[in-house]
């Protein structure tokens, strides 16, 4: 009989285990073991995000509960204890690397040829309990932030981060990679004047809102008429230059853009240094910010980051780590195998079918009945309906 994986196997099988133990290796993270390997835990906690696992114990009967299928991932058992203690002391390194490769992994197999370079940036909170006594505040909430850079032409992050809440968004900002050629959308809380000088710089183009005490200095003024766009209206676009009495200058021209939205009726303004554009284009490129915020919500709202599995910050890491893999992973089996769900449906079906033999194609499709041959003893009298 033709062997056929679980759908948890196929959507684990874009992680080859040679790269895997690479990364384990580099950070040591087998040494000394003697039960539970890292490839054990990580598929461990991957299972535990996709069933919905909400503690150690859920997560040592859920997937002891299934042990026949263990051979072909390539795992074994697993103990609460053992898990706890993994989850604590193995790096998470192991799988910022790991996210990263399958960051490079999506953008080749799912990106969309011929579409402009978008990248989003924003960050989320992750705010824990009061027992975990390493955790900062910043004044509003206590625990970690996950910053994230975001395609959403190829609708996968490019990039994650994890900082205690207590780090400026801007900081994670600046050691970003820059693409040249690329689009960077942002909100406020990245104003950083040397950086955007490094954008512009970079060849890179950027869209933000400016704070309210920043200067320009209005160099030539277009007022219209603007015809209404999708969800806004321009009310002016203007070429400036920044003025400060300080040290830092913003060195290129810019355009300042004031749109008012249907929705609510509230106006704002938006910083560019994209001169070719029309301001109808620049405001809906900065209305594609909203795509970040909807990944964020779908994230904590389908996978595991608001409750956690440890309470050590490298427990907490790791778990937030697993599921941004998680979620890289369902987005390139669902480009791969073609499926024509929807994220949150996807992700639905999967959960209620982890160990089940079938192909994802026909994940959404009734099992296929069994055609069984009929055997006939030759001595035996046959019945026959007339």
């Amino acid at each position: 009989m033709r062997h056929r994986n679980t759908i948890l196997a196929s959507i684990l099988k874009a992680v080859p285990r040679r790269r895997f133990e690479g990364f384990v290796e580099r950070h040591g993270g087998d040494r000394y073991v003697k039960r539970l390997r890292t490839w054990d835990q990580f598929v461990a906690l991957s299972h535990a995000q996709l069933s919905n696992c909400g503690s150690l114990r859920a997560v040592e009967t859920g997937w002891n509960a299934n042990a026949h299928h263990h051979y072909h991932l390539g795992a074994g058992p697993v103990r609460r204890s053992t898990l706890a203690d993994a989850n604590r002391q193995r790096p998470s390194e192991i799988f910022a690397d790991l996210f990263n490769w399958l960051s490079g992994l999506a953008d080749r197999r799912i990106r969309r040829e011929g579409s402009e370079m978008v990248r989003l940036i924003d960050s989320s909170p992750v705010p824990v309990g009061e027992l975990f006594k390493w955790a900062r505040w910043n004044g509003r909430i206590k625990g970690l932030k996950l910053h994230v850079v975001y395609d959403p032409h190829g609708d996968h992050p490019r990039l994650a981060e994890i900082t205690p809440a207590n780090i400026n968004d801007v900081n994670v900002g600046r050691d970003i990679a820059l693409e040249p050629g690329a689009m960077y959308v942002f909100d406020k809380g990245y104003s950083d004047y040397h950086w955007w000088n490094e954008l512009h710089g970079a060849g890179c183009g950027f869209v933000t809102r400016p704070k309210s005490n920043v200067r320009f200095k209005t160099v030539a003024t277009h007022c219209g008429p603007f015809e209404p766009g999708d969800g806004c209206t321009v009310l002016e676009d203007s070429r400036v230059v920044h003025q400060t009495r300080g040290h830092v200058r913003l060195e290129m021209e810019l355009r300042r853009i004031k749109i008012r939205r249907h929705k609510d009726g509230r106006e704002m303004a938006l910083i560019t240094n994209d001169l070719g554009r029309t301001a109808d284009e620049i405001a809906m490129l900065y209305k594609t910010r909203w795509q970040i915020e909807l990944l964020f919500r779908w994230i904590k709202q389908h996978l595991k980051i608001r409750s956690f599995l440890g309470r050590s910050e490298n427990a907490v890491r790791t778990q937030i780590l697993v599921a941004m893999i998680t979620y890289l992973l369902l987005r390139i089996a669902a480009k791969v195998h073609g499926v024509d769900l929807t994220p949150i449906r996807f992700i639905e079906l999967v959960g209620q079918s982890l160990f089940e033999r079938k192909d994802i194609t026909h994940i959404d499709k009734p099992p296929e009945p069994l055609h069984r041959p009929k055997y006939t003893h030759p001595n035996q009298l046959a019945f026959v309906y007339g």
